[in-house]
């Protein structure tokens, strides 16, 4: 008994009602229905017996459904005392990932942008199917395997964080590199029922025949998942504003018809990512979605508690029906009727204290999201609701007063929800009213020159070069989310945050671009040495192992040494990309 526990011992609370269920039952009884008010109690007494008649006794039908609910509570908790080995299974299903990692994938029409989102739901899919083989494979100018297959989510959630397209040899989007890449990891060895996803936003058509060459007569299926609109955004880089091509801003624009036709060509479904699991469901990318498992080939147990308290809802069974027999499962209801859930009313203890512009910045500095709930002043709720991404519903709080503040704001949240037109008025009410607004003027500008660029670009004009010198509309961009506001009790509306860390991001970048140079040399010395000693030295058998213990200095100097996955990553990557010579293909784009 040393070993006995329970195993969800939160459903011992049930033992409460168990207390508190003969009280009620007893106050029931004890109630004439309101008889007595209007019947004399001398003929009431003859009619109404507590026993069901006169002078008559009747056993308690509450206490078979007391003792029901006891064995009940302790049957749920699970009682335990024993281990037993349990063989652990697999799903006869493999998964590799391809994921776009072009500079594409940094456009915003998404909240934040299109990256971030992938890489949770790439987290959510890890997730969903844990225990089954996923590989994860990246692609831009060339496609290069992240990690294979493995049942260890562990190890691609780790990954996912330093992808960024700054750690890929060379910019580009190059698909069917990044398919042929994951056909490869399929055809190592893949077991059981293998399949594709590909997630990016678009496949360029040039691709499209390549794809399918590359897919005819193999066994794995190819399904896609969209990310981005179709109406498209702009990509913005640190310190370079956004890209441009022939002097143009780029906007870069999802295409879920043609990513759903690729699917189709090629034996897979297609979903666009949605921020619920329906697109996991959809593809069916759950280990539940199909019952088609084996045995671990390692043949592995686990030894697991067992839950035995099964056995006891053979006795709780008669108990309950005995109890409702005897009616005292009305009982039961009146008792667990007030126990119902009941939406919670939260309470802000800090406004007994202080006024709400008085503690406002601090809530939407803490939790954006919390503070859009507790404050009631529309500019201050406008201003979490921007922080914290909802843009559109940011645009409608806003629009609650007519002021030069307001109108700027509300422009602001509805450029960023990709209203361009809507924003666009709200700059000219705002320059209607106060017409020196310098910000104003500076982002109606720029969201004019941002839809006739979309009025360009849907026409059909465009070019293949990129230019990046918007550096001046980046740092306005900025200043207009700094500079929102002019007295101190009232809320700031625009918050981006990027121009406070581009001097630590490049110096950062700076930093490891020379620790790399430096690293990339002592390799080269390296690999130079090794040729030089093995010329003369080909025969000559390898030295035995060391495996004498670290010092403590050496254990000292290993600690200092930088855990750093992103340039570990990029320095592979670069060294296939070098050793691959992949050819550059001149109809790519560098996004």
């Amino acid at each position: 008994m040393a070993d006995f526990h329970f195993l969800r011992p939160l459903w011992l609370l049930l033992l409460l009602v168990a207390l508190v269920l003969p009280l009620v039952f007893k106050r029931v009884r004890q109630s004439d229905s309101g008889w007595s008010r209007v019947i004399p109690p001398q003929l009431l007494r003859p009619l109404i017996s507590q026993s069901g008649a006169a002078g008559g006794q009747k056993r308690s039908p509450v206490l078979p459904v007391v003792a029901a609910l006891v064995v009940l509570a302790v049957a749920l908790a699970g009682p335990s005392w024993r281990k037993a080995p349990t063989p652990l299974q697999q799903q006869n299903d493999s998964l590799v990932i391809v994921l776009d990692l072009s500079l594409s994938m940094l456009s915003t029409d998404v909240t934040p942008d299109r990256l971030t989102v992938a890489k949770r739901k790439i987290r959510d899919i890890l997730k969903a199917r844990e225990g089954s083989l996923t590989a994860l494979v990246v692609y831009a100018a060339d496609a290069h395997a992240v990690t294979p297959l493995t049942d260890d989510s562990n190890t691609i959630e780790g990954m996912l964080e330093v992808l960024e397209p700054v750690i890929m040899p060379a910019a580009g989007n190059r698909t069917d590199l990044g398919i042929q890449r994951g056909l490869d990891l399929l055809e190592q060895g893949a077991p059981g029922t293998g399949r594709l996803l590909l997630i990016a936003d678009n496949v360029d058509e040039r691709y499209l025949p390549r794809i399918s060459d590359t897919l005819t007569g193999s066994r794995f299926a190819l399904s896609t998942l969209t990310v981005g609109t179709s109406e498209g955004g702009p990509i913005p880089l640190a310190r370079q504003g956004f890209i441009r091509d022939g002097g143009d801003i780029v906007i870069t624009r999802a295409d879920p018809a043609g990513m759903a036709e690729l699917a189709k060509s090629n034996g897979g479904d297609s979903h666009s990512l949605t921020i619920t699991d329906e697109d996991i469901r959809s593809l069916e990318l759950r280990p539940i979605d199909s019952d088609n498992w084996q045995d671990s080939e390692r043949d592995l147990t686990v030894n697991r508690w067992q839950d035995d308290g099964y056995w006891l809802l053979w006795l709780a069974a008669p108990l309950a029906l005995l109890g409702w027999r005897r009616g005292a499962m009305v009982a039961v209801l009146l008792t667990l009727l007030p126990l119902t859930p009941r939406p919670a009313m939260a309470m802000d203890w800090d406004a007994l204290w202080s006024r709400e512009d008085q503690r406002a910045p601090a809530l939407i500095e803490e939790d954006p999201e919390q503070a859009a709930r507790i404050l009631d002043n529309p500019q201050w709720r406008g201003s979490a609701l921007y922080r914290s991404g909802d843009y559109e519903s940011a645009a409608g709080a806003f629009a609650s007063e007519d002021t030069p503040r307001a109108s700027y704001n509300r422009g602001n949240a509805l450029a960023r929800a990709g209203k361009l037109e809507e924003a666009l008025e709200a700059y000219e009410n705002v320059l209607a009213m106060q017409p020196g607004h310098e910000d104003a003027l500076f982002n109606r500008d720029l969201v004019k020159q941002l839809l006739e660029q979309q009025q360009n670009q849907s026409s059909g004009d465009g070019s293949e070069s990129s230019d990046q010198d918007g550096n001046q509309q980046q740092q306005g961009n900025q200043q207009n989310s700094q500079n929102g506001s002019d007295t101190q009790n009232q809320p700031d509306n625009q918050h981006n945050g990027q121009q406070k860390n581009e001097p630590e991001d490049s110096q950062r970048n700076g930093q490891s671009d020379q620790q790399e140079k430096q690293e990339e040399s002592a390799q080269q010395r390296q690999r130079d040495a090794d040729a030089s000693a093995s010329d003369g030295q080909t025969s000559r058998a390898p030295a035995e192992l060391d495996t004498s213990p670290l010092t403590q200095g050496q254990e000292q100097w290993l600690r200092r040494v930088p855990d750093n996955p992103g340039g570990l990553l990029r320095r592979k990557f670069l060294q296939q990309y070098q050793e691959r010579e992949t050819p550059s293909d001149e109809g790519d784009t560098p996004w």
